[in-house]
This record gives C-alpha cells, sequence and structure tokens, in this order.
C-alpha cells in the first residue's frame, strides 16, 4: 500500500511540475495578411516578417449578396511566396450579411461550399496545402443557427481541411451558439472593433482589455480550440453636421466627406494589447491555442501599426518610445534636417527641431513634409509642425527641411515640443 500511495504522489507531482511548465510556454502567434492588393510592400513585409508567426491567414476571396444573389471577387495570392516564408498557411473566405434563409440544398449554400473547394483545390494545385480555411461570416446574431447550416456543408466539402469560423463575445450566450462551434473544427474569437463610438466626443477604447479577458474566460468553458484576434489598426470615424455617425475609413481620411463633418482617429492602443500578451501567455484557458493579430504591418498603410511596435507586442513588452533629430550635410553650408522615430511606438505630436550654429549667418532654407522654418535670430532656426495629425511611425525617417549657411559650419540639432 505504501508504494502504491509513493507512486501516486510522484505521478501528482509530475503532472503539477508538467501544468507548470506548459502554462509559462509562449502562445502561438499567427497573423491576418487581409490586403487585397499584393503590391511590392506586401510581399515585402511577408518576407522580412512572415516567418516571425505561426500561420499567415490570407484574405483568398469575398462573397457579397445582391437581392439574395452572389458576387464573388479573389484576392490574386503569390502562393510561392508564402510557401517560402516557411509557416502554416491558411486562407480566408470573406461572406457579407444575409438575411437567408439557410438551407442544405439551396444555391446560396451550393455556391458557397463550390467557391470553398475551389479556393483550397487551386492552393493545392500550386504547391501550397491550405491548414485551415477561415470563414468570416458577417452574420446577425440571430441568423447563427442558420449559418451553422453553410458550416457544416463546406466542412464536407473540403474535408480534412479544417473550418474556422470567427466569433465574437455576444455569440457567446447565444442558445444556438454550440450547435454552430460543434459544427467547425474551432474559432477566433474577435475581441475589437465590436461598436462604434455613439459621438464625436464619447469615449471609446477599440479593444478594452478588460471586455477581451471576460470573453476569452467565457469561451474557455466551451472546451472548443480557438485563438484570439487583437488588433493592429486604426480607422477614421465620420460625423455629420448633426453629431451622428456617418462612416469610416481604414485608410486615411477619405475625401469626398463634407467639410463640415468631424473626423476622429481610432488607433490601437499597444500597451495594452503587450499587457494583454503577457497575461495570456500564462493565464488561458487549456482551450486557447494562440493569438492572431490584424493585420501584417506593411509601410503603406497608413492607419496601422509597424512591425517594430508589433514585434514588441508579440513578446508581452510595452513597445519603447524614442525619436532623434539628425543633420546631414548636403554640401559646404548646406544642411538636411531630418527626424528619426527609432523607438517602437509612433511618434504623434506637435514638435519642433531647434538648430543652432555659430560663427554664420542664415542665406536660405526652407521647411519639408508640413514643417514650417521659423528664423528664431542669429546662429539659430526652429522647423516646426502645427499640423495635429502629424505622425512618424515607428522605424521611419522624415526629412523636415534645409537650411543654407553662409559659411561651412557644424550644427546642432535639438527636439522642443511645443
Amino acid at each position: 500500500m505504501k508504494t502504491r500511495q509513493l507512486l501516486l504522489c510522484v505521478l501528482l507531482f509530475s503532472l503539477s511540475i508538467s501544468a507548470r511548465a506548459s502554462s509559462t510556454l509562449s502562445l502561438p502567434q499567427d497573423v491576418y495578411v487581409w490586403q487585397r492588393n499584393w503590391n511590392q510592400v506586401v510581399r515585402d513585409a511577408i518576407t522580412e516578417h512572415g516567418s516571425n508567426f505561426e500561420t499567415l491567414v490570407a484574405l483568398k476571396a469575398e462573397v457579397s449578396w445582391h437581392a439574395k444573389r452572389p458576387e464573388f471577387v479573389q484576392v490574386p495570392l503569390d502562393y510561392a511566396l508564402l510557401k517560402k516564408s516557411g509557416s502554416h498557411i491558411g486562407l480566408a473566405l470573406r461572406v457579407g450579411p444575409y438575411p437567408g434563409p439557410f438551407l442544405e440544398s439551396d444555391r446560396a449554400t451550393a455556391f458557397l461550399t463550390s467557391v470553398a473547394a475551389a479556393i483550397v483545390g487551386e492552393a493545392r494545385s500550386k504547391g501550397c496545402v491550405a491548414d485551415e480555411l477561415q470563414i468570416d461570416f458577417d452574420c446577425a446574431q440571430s441568423k447563427l443557427d442558420g449559418y451553422r447550416v453553410w458550416v457544416a456543408a463546406i466542412r464536407r466539402a473540403i474535408a480534412p481541411v479544417p473550418v474556422i469560423i470567427t466569433a465574437l463575445p455576444s455569440w457567446l450566450n447565444e442558445p444556438s451558439f454550440p450547435k454552430l462551434i460543434a459544427a467547425a473544427d474551432g474559432c477566433v474569437l474577435q475581441v475589437h472593433s465590436l461598436e462604434a463610438p455613439r459621438s464625436v466626443d464619447a469615449p471609446f477604447t477599440l479593444c478594452d482589455p478588460v471586455e477581451a479577458q471576460r470573453a476569452v474566460e467565457r469561451a474557455g468553458q466551451w472546451n472548443v480550440p480557438f485563438r484570439v484576434a487583437l488588433p493592429t489598426y486604426g480607422y477614421i470615424i465620420a460625423f455629420n453636421r448633426n453629431g451622428k455617425f456617418a462612416g469610416l475609413s481604414a485608410d486615411g481620411p477619405r475625401k469626398d466627406w463634407p467639410a463640415d463633418y468631424q473626423l476622429r482617429e481610432i488607433r490601437t492602443d499597444p500597451s495594452a494589447m503587450a499587457q494583454l500578451v503577457r497575461f495570456w501567455t500564462t493565464n488561458h484557458p487549456p482551450s486557447m491555442r494562440g493569438i492572431i493579430w490584424y493585420r501584417l504591418p506593411v509601410t503603406d498603410d497608413f492607419l496601422n501599426l509597424r512591425w517594430p511596435t508589433l514585434a514588441a507586442m508579440m513578446a508581452g513588452r510595452v513597445p519603447r518610445e524614442h525619436v532623434h533629430a539628425a543633420a546631414r550635410r548636403v554640401e559646404p553650408g548646406m544642411m538636411e534636417i531630418s527626424l528619426v522615430n527609432d523607438g517602437e511606438l509612433d511618434l504623434s505630436s506637435r514638435l519642433a527641431v531647434q538648430v543652432t550654429w555659430t560663427n554664420a549667418r542664415l542665406v536660405a532654407g526652407d521647411g519639408i513634409g508640413g514643417f514650417n522654418l521659423a528664423d528664431t535670430g542669429p546662429g539659430a532656426a526652429r522647423f516646426q509642425v502645427d499640423d495635429n495629425s502629424f505622425r512618424l511611425p515607428a522605424g521611419e525617417k522624415r526629412v523636415v527641411g534645409w537650411l543654407r549657411l553662409s559659411e561651412d559650419r557644424e550644427v546642432k540639432v535639438e527636439i522642443k515640443n511645443f
């Protein structure tokens, strides 16, 4: 009996050690490649950073409905580049709102299953085996039971490729959700951008960390594999002259908004996202299998974070802020003045660069890129930006102006806030 008790104690101790060890392992982190135009900057981003993720989930096709008739758009993916990244590859099928009905044998179901089979088959024909198909359906909460019909049909059509659905936290409380999630192989819990601000001045958070943690705990109760989608992006929201929500843009201010509309910029809070990652790394339900970021940083994505910021967030570390000014001698007596953001956070502030020198006078100069040149007296000049929308992304450099002096002199540059 004593031997059995000893063996039992050793087994329990080993299990305890194993559980604690597994809880400290880093969560796998994936990313969405949601860009519809695979231009050179998108290709460069995949080449440079794709291997940092467990899985790249690329938007492959979008279906919208007009009078219940489907309109289908495909994204031309570079399968060779995806494969070269060394990461697992997922494909995403985006489906717009649909009123129903949802029937196993109707045209809508048949169309979606054929699309799913075609895009999985295309990837296979290009030598790129899809590790999952994600369905991102803009489903009304009252239609979840009908959505289950689509999921089951698509799953049969593309087996054995796993079918993953995106889900909102509000879905978790619906009576029809258990059957829906049972029809899939897992889900992605989207905890960001759940509603629009009520007014231009109303407090708003793109991703509320407290609500995100609550949603993850609720999702963990279903004992179904899931990942959590966290944001990297921002957008600009427009309110009309009456203060009512009028629309939003994810690619910068639209030019067709009336002049009297008020615009508000909403962005991801990198510090909050880093803290969530750090918390979930050691405190997550067993069914939580990872984090997936929306979306891959590319250099021409105006409202998305840059790679240095995301890299810090993925490590669970609050991104570091650091910026400095630099002077470059273009030719004798002529200097080019720049701001360099060598930190991990975007710089967004009203800044000035103070330039000083001795034994020379200012002959000419000008500001560049929204900066104005102010002559502040003998031996000094200042480049300053008056636009509150100025932003210098992490890892980027911006020329703010140039100076020509009467003599070839060394200059001192210093950043000033005002």
